[in-house]
């Protein structure tokens, strides 16, 4: 009997395990299984998502963010005045005083047989033939006039106090108060009379807060490079007048010696010349006692002379 009840359990699982659907409803059980948790897993992430989302959205956003804008945008550079250098060159340029001196011949402007120094540069064609001229900057247009030397003259100003000059033009198609871009057509290359060697050329000038720069010197650079290239010169000018104080003093002491040594001389000389005049005196006061002496014995011989006679 008692193996019969022990064998009994063993015979249902047995027979459990020869029906059909027994695997397949373990299987299908163990993948609700999985999918269970799978499903929940991705539940507890999108709640941690969520939470993260409303975290960040409480984050003050930063001061002057909407005000930002990118840095090449502050930092334009300076651009030549035409579209394609390689067509055209420059005829005249800016006279620099610390330019060699082909460069400073090259920068000398003849005029009614006077010498002018070039304030600017002077581009012409190579083939001699009129061409578009360029904003070199963006500005606010605020002269257009009529030179009777420099010809028809466009003036742009720009910030931190920067003007750019374009003369000689033929054409122009900007007017007083327009905003232009760099890049925007100006006018056209034309004749004036004080450049009138060049022919059809352009006349482009640089200012900084009315002292014209080499632009040579600043193109394909932003304009704050103008800021420090005058800063360094205004630094050497202020240290040259240093050495030149300390130069003209050293030259007023070297005077004043010589102011000196020159009195000392004059002294000598002057007690030199005192002591030959006391000499002459002495031997002209001698003298005169001597030829009184004579004359006081001549007196008394020629007295006893007339005693004789009596």
């Amino acid at each position: 009997m008692n193996e019969e009840n022990n064998g009994t359990p063993k015979n249902k699982w047995s027979r459990i395990f020869r029906k059909k659907w027994f695997f397949p409803a373990v299987y299908l059980t163990l993948a609700a299984l999985l999918l269970s948790l799978v499903v929940w897993y991705q539940n507890v992430g999108n709640q941690i998502d969520e939470s993260q989302k409303e975290g960040t959205e409480d984050y003050p956003p930063v001061e002057h963010d909407e005000d930002a804008q990118p840095v090449m945008d502050q930092q334009e550079v300076i651009q030549m005045p035409v579209e394609n250098m390689d067509q055209a060159e420059i005829v005249t340029k800016y006279y620099d005083y610390n330019a060699d001196q082909e460069e400073q011949e090259n920068a000398i402007v003849v005029f009614n047989d006077r010498y002018y120094q070039s304030t600017g540069i002077d581009i012409a064609s190579a083939e001699g033939e009129t061409f578009d001229v360029l904003a070199s900057l963006s500005g606010t247009v605020t002269e257009v006039k009529e030179d009777p030397m420099l010809g028809n003259v466009v003036t742009v100003t720009h910030e931190n106090d920067v003007t750019t000059h374009y003369a000689s033009l033929g054409d122009v198609q900007v007017s007083a108060d327009d905003q232009i871009k760099q890049g925007d057509t100006i006018g056209t290359a034309g004749n004036n009379l004080f450049g009138k060697d060049n022919g059809k050329h352009l006349h482009f000038e640089i200012r900084k807060d009315g002292q014209d720069v080499n632009p040579e010197n600043f193109f394909n650079q932003p304009m704050s490079a103008i800021d420090e290239a005058l800063a360094e010169n205004e630094k050497a000018e202020n240290e040259k007048p240093k050495s030149d104080g300390s130069e003209h003093e050293n030259e007023q002491s070297d005077a004043t010696e010589e102011g000196e040594s020159e009195s000392d001389a004059t002294e000598e000389d002057n007690t030199e010349s005192d002591i030959p005049k006391e000499d002459g005196t002495e031997s002209d006061s001698d003298g005169a006692e001597d030829s009184g002496s004579d004359a006081s014995d001549n007196d008394n011989s020629e007295s006893d002379g007339d005693e004789e006679d009596a």
